[in-house]
């Protein structure tokens, strides 16, 4: 569908003229003046307005005025024989894309009307891509609804609002950067720049550069000029995640910010202000690190404005069919597959597994099932033996039954039958093997099959 131009010009023959050079590429509308214009621009959507400065009645300035309201604001080029310095500043100021002097250079127009096209398909771009980052980071794009996770996304709601530096706090894979990302996308900052950076990745050397950068000669390799992080981030917010890793040196450069809100770049003495609102993550004690001396005391009492601590995933519980669903549901649609099936079996085990590697380890757990299974049933024997041992230890320790969707479950003794069978299909029927898989003895095991020989498998090769 081609583009709309609407021209807007009380002289006949300067906008027949020009709907006559334009209407090959474009679908050309035409108006004598602001008020058919207006009716018009109500009846009608465009993509930009070519609008004559000085009509009878209103003027073109009226006419850019009124674009403002419109909910699809089209893009304006003034047109006029008066230019002036004044003209053109008075009709940027009020919101004109562009400036024209009559008689109009039709190639300079061509020009000026494929700009302003680009520019609004960019406008257009970033709405769409802001509001896909407003719902995938605000506070119903997170998965959950535990205690923990509650408690959590409290503190994200008070203190986003605000200029203080956040400190997150949990183990790796419990989801920092996306609280980051909340934090940000919840603030007065959230059409501004989140730029993270993740210190463990960077050598000690490169690190304070990538933060501060350097001027041209500043060390061996240093060719020209870079513009670190901390003033590719002005106006918006900085992500430093792994904070315990930065080396002594950096940790000054930092503390004098957080301080003086300036930095110099390296090889330079010229002090750079910036705003930034910092927010700093570890999955390290960084108070034990205070006592070894491997990090700044004075630095952690100025990153620990606001500390939030993430939860591990062993403890939101309440959250894990939840997750599973939704990542499995995610990469089915991400890879054009049908969703997999978790059975009643699989979810059992698998809410007894610690996962020890967070919401991380469960997003690549189901990637995996989404590829491998498309679409098929997941049961508790297509589990990796890791999942299925934690599971065992549980029961073996005397854990409670499993509760499964719909508030149904699965008793001790039917997650202790199904486990065992697993245990032996995986091993080949091979009894010393399963036995260890399962983290109990032989002669257990045996016991076990007195009780329910149905459940024995023949071993493999006789």
């Amino acid at each position: 569908m081609p583009h709309t131009i609407l021209i807007v010009d009380d002289e006949k023959n300067t906008r027949e003229g020009l709907a006559m050079a334009l209407e090959e590429d474009y679908e050309v509308y035409l108006a004598s003046g602001a008020e058919e214009a207006f009716n018009l621009m109500e009846a009608e959507t465009f993509d930009v307005v070519l609008t004559d400065l000085r009509m009878a009645g209103a003027s073109g300035l009226k006419v850019i005025d009124h674009t403002l309201s419109l909910a699809n604001r089209p893009l304006c080029i003034m047109m006029t024989a008066y230019g002036n310095v004044e003209t053109a500043v008075e009709a940027m100021r009020r919101g004109a894309f562009d400036f024209l002097t009559k008689p109009v250079n039709l190639q300079k127009l061509e020009i000026l009307i494929k700009r302003a096209l680009k520019s609004r398909s960019m406008e257009a771009e970033n709405r769409v891509l802001h509001q896909r980052l407003d719902k995938k980071y605000s506070f119903g794009g997170i998965v959950g609804n535990s205690p923990a996770l509650v408690d959590v996304l409290d503190k994200v709601k008070l203190v986003a609002s605000s200029r203080a530096t956040v400190l997150l706090e949990g183990e790796t894979g419990t989801g920092k950067e996306l609280i980051a990302q909340s934090v940000h996308q919840n603030s007065d900052r959230a059409r501004q720049a989140f730029v993270a950076v993740h210190c463990a990745a960077l050598a000690s050397n490169l690190l304070e550069s990538e933060l501060f950068g350097h001027e041209k000669g500043a060390f061996t390799g240093a060719t020209e000029r870079r513009i670190g992080r901390f003033e590719s981030a002005s106006g918006g917010t900085l992500f430093l995640d792994e904070i315990g890793e930065i080396d002594a040196s950096t940790q000054v450069k930092l503390l004098r910010f957080l301080e003086t809100r300036s930095f110099e770049r390296l090889g330079s003495s010229k002090s750079i202000e910036v705003d930034v609102r910092l927010i700093c993550a570890t999955n390290r004690n960084l108070e034990q690190m205070v006592k070894h001396g491997e990090f700044r005391e004075d630095l952690l009492y100025r990153l620990n404005v606001v500390t939030i601590t993430l939860p591990p995933l062993r403890e939101r519980e309440e959250d894990l069919l939840a997750l599973l669903d939704h990542y499995v549901k995610q990469f089915a649609a991400e890879n054009n597959l049908e969703p997999v099936r978790l059975s009643e079996g699989a979810l059992s085990v698998l809410r007894t597994y610690s996962w020890p590697g967070n919401i991380r380890e469960l997003r690549n757990f189901c990637e995996n099932i989404v590829l491998l299974k498309r679409g098929l049933e997941v049961t508790e024997y297509d589990l990796d033996p890791r999942y299925q041992k934690n599971a065992l230890a549980s029961i073996s320790e005397g854990g409670s039954e499993a509760v499964l969707p719909g508030g149904s479950s699965l008793s001790r003794e039917a997650n202790e039958k199904r486990l065992l069978r697993n245990a032996l299909i995986k091993t080949g029927g091979n009894r010393t093997l399963a036995a260890e898989l399962m983290g109990i003895s032989r002669r257990t095991l045996h016991r076990k099959l007195v009780q329910w020989p149905e459940l024995d498998v023949p071993r493999s090769g006789g």
